[in-house]
């Protein structure tokens, strides 16, 4: 910095000074702190949470600021007055946002609740803006002020690290995304639908023939994200996306996720691969449902038990004893508690009992690899070549080449395998009609995509897993959850173990006639606890 320049910070501080304005003072070096605030004076800063008169008068000269558009100014009452700055500068200058007037509520300790209502314009429309948000006082680390706990979501309750507001003619026009029937597809209507409409919109809003509006977005930080619209000053003309989507199953599986935390389920129609419903009940607001990469657990054991047969190491009716453990490579494997052992057991005892110490001695067969179900997953099922194109992003399973331990491991849904409910839905399509058709959400009519191709499996390999997954179904694991299910159905369990978790988490997939479905539940607990449920719930929709 040049000499003049660090005289005349200085001469104006001593200015300040002189005319008494210590309060001008205290902003000025509050601004040039670590902590986005606080004096340099020698008195012992304070310690311990701040007291009600300090969370009123820092809360107070922070909305004060704030309404005035001072971005400046609000953000040396944070506890980091650059971060805080930017954003609160682009709320009026990107965003658009003025005529702020801050409410704030009874506060719980050192939070406050408050209202904002303002106004946005742009381009000569203006529009109200109201909603609610809160923010938390706390100590500065060096000067013991009372500070705003700076988060993003302190100016708005949708932004994130990174994330900005922004108005102005939208990136892509609107989209009215339509079912299969017709129905008019809502994030309002169908929550979980939210992101996914959004992502739609993003992909093939011009596509879809609509003209932009004029509105108020989150831009996130990760530029792979689409905008998340908060407030539309001038409609555009919507275009219509037809979709694939089932209004019947989707409500069906937006209910059932509902009742347990962490789950996420999809439903396909074998006979096209067209997905049916795609539903997540999450904090995060993560697709797990077609993003997750996750163990999945025994319902592995379809592709495992397809391995078998395509290989020649069994048959449906061929031995796969189940002994109470089993040892590959110096790692023991134990069967789920109440399970008896049998060494007589067929492949299809053990299948549906879901034994997996059978499983492990299987796979220690001529002329299994390594490989085998590698080959197995890509090669029948479509699994793990990293080429489905689904319409939105979406992740097509991984089932890895794994020697020593994770070689059984992984025939049991454990080890490097990781899936999510997309895949494990297709996995069962695929037995259901012996063809791997790729699920996708969007018709690839529309933009020229090509769908992923797989051999899928021979017409009996198929017949005996399909009959092995009946089996299940009623008289093994998956009975209890597909009770009272009616017409032509099929279901495996699994449970899958992770690190550093107490519960396992719950898998379960299955089909009724042409509808397949898999679900998980992350610490769900075993299959028919959690997934269970909610896939036979979505089997029970009309589709």
């Amino acid at each position: 910095m040049r000499k003049g320049g660090k005289a005349a910070v200085v001469g104006g501080v001593f200015a300040l000074m002189v005319g008494g304005a210590a309060y001008g003072v205290h902003d000025f070096v509050s601004a040039m702190s670590g902590d986005g605030g606080g004096g340099t004076g020698a008195s012992v800063p304070k310690s311990g949470p701040p007291d009600r008169d300090e969370v009123a008068e820092t809360t107070g000269k922070f909305f004060a600021a704030w309404e005035k558009g001072q971005a400046t100014r609000a953000a040396s009452y944070t506890d980091n007055a650059q971060d805080a700055g930017a954003l609160l500068a682009a709320y009026g200058d990107e965003a658009r946002i003025g005529d702020v007037r801050i409410t704030p509520g009874t506060a719980t300790g050192t939070t406050v609740p408050f209202t904002v209502k303002a106004t946005v314009t742009h381009a000569g429309k203006s529009a109200p803006l109201t909603y609610r948000s809160e923010l938390t006082v706390v100590r500065g680390r060096t000067t013991g002020r009372a500070l705003v706990d700076w988060e993003p979501s302190v100016v708005h309750p949708e932004l994130r690290d990174g994330d900005t507001l922004v108005t102005g003619e939208s990136a892509q026009p609107p989209v009215e995304a339509v079912g299969r029937e017709g129905t008019v597809l809502t994030k309002e209507e169908y929550p979980s639908l939210g992101p996914i409409l959004d992502t739609l919109r993003e992909k093939y809003g011009e596509k879809a023939g609509g003209t932009p509006g004029v509105e108020l977005v989150v831009r996130h930080a990760d530029e792979t994200a689409a905008d998340t619209p908060l407030l539309t000053l001038a409609k555009g003309r919507p275009g219509k996306l037809r979709t694939t989507l089932s209004a019947g199953v989707q409500a069906a599986a937006e209910k059932a996720v509902k009742r347990f935390a962490e789950s996420s389920v999809v439903a396909v129609k074998p006979s096209t691969g067209e997905v049916l419903a795609v539903a997540n009940h999450r904090r995060d607001g993560f697709n797990a449902a077609f993003q997750g990469r996750v163990a999945p657990g025994s319902t592995m054991k379809i592709i495992t038990a397809a391995m078998l047969i395509d290989n020649g190491v069994t048959t449906m009716n061929g031995p796969a004893p189940c002994p109470p453990t089993a040892t590959w490579q110096s790692q023991t494997f134990k069967n789920l508690t109440g399970l008896r052992p049998n060494e007589g057991a067929t492949l299809a005892h053990s299948f549906l009992h879901s034994c997996n110490t059978a499983f492990v001695k299987l796979v220690d067969e001529e002329p299994l690899t390594d490989a085998s179900l590698t080959r197995e997953a890509q090669e029948r099922f479509g699994i793990g070549r990293d080429d489905w194109k689904t319409g939105i992003v979406s992740f097509d399973g991984s089932v890895p080449a794994s020697g020593g331990p994770d070689r059984a491991a992984n025939a049991l849904g454990q080890g490097q395998v990781q899936m999510n409910p997309l895949n494990m839905a297709s996995v069962t399509a695929t037995v259901v009609t012996g063809a791997f058709r790729q699920p996708y959400l969007v018709s690839p009519e529309l933009d020229g995509r090509r769908l992923a191709r797989a051999e899928g499996l021979s017409a009996s390999t198929a017949a005996q897993v399909k009959q092995m997954m009946r089996l299940t179904a009623t008289q093994g694991t998956a009975a209890e959850a597909m009770a009272g299910l009616g017409g032509d159905i099929g279901a495996k369990t699994g449970s899958a173990e992770v690190d550093g978790n107490d519960t396992a988490d719950s898998w379960f997939t299955g089909f009724r006639n042409d509808v397949a479905a898999a679900a998980m539940a992350q610490q769900g607990g075993r299959g028919g606890d959690a997934a269970g449920p909610i896939v036979a719930a979505v089997l029970r929709a009309d589709s």
